[in-house]
């Protein structure tokens, strides 16, 4: 059933997610690590920078996956309903 609010309500594959950023922080490490014993900073530091973003983003994921039902919700919980009056 569609409401028209699907762009707000819309609900994220967090599991998916959370294996994806496993996969990147793992690529992030060895980045990081075969650049900067290649002798090649500016890699190794961006390869750096792309591991802080991956672990922020799996922080983020992890949380919203403890908070529960409220941000993955099962199939069985319809979508949230748009608020009746705006802001």
């Amino acid at each position: 059933m569609r409401t028209g609010s699907e762009p707000m309500t819309a609900r994220s594959a967090l599991r998916a997610r959370l294996w994806l950023s496993v996969w990147g922080l793992v690529w992030a490490i060895a980045g990081t690590a075969v650049f900067a014993l290649a002798g090649r900073p500016g890699w190794a530091a961006a390869f750096g920078v792309l591991w802080l973003v991956v672990t922020v983003d799996m922080t983020m994921i992890l949380r919203h996956i403890r908070q529960g039902p409220h941000y993955q919700p099962g199939p069985d919980i319809p979508p949230y309903r748009p608020p009746e009056h705006g802001p």
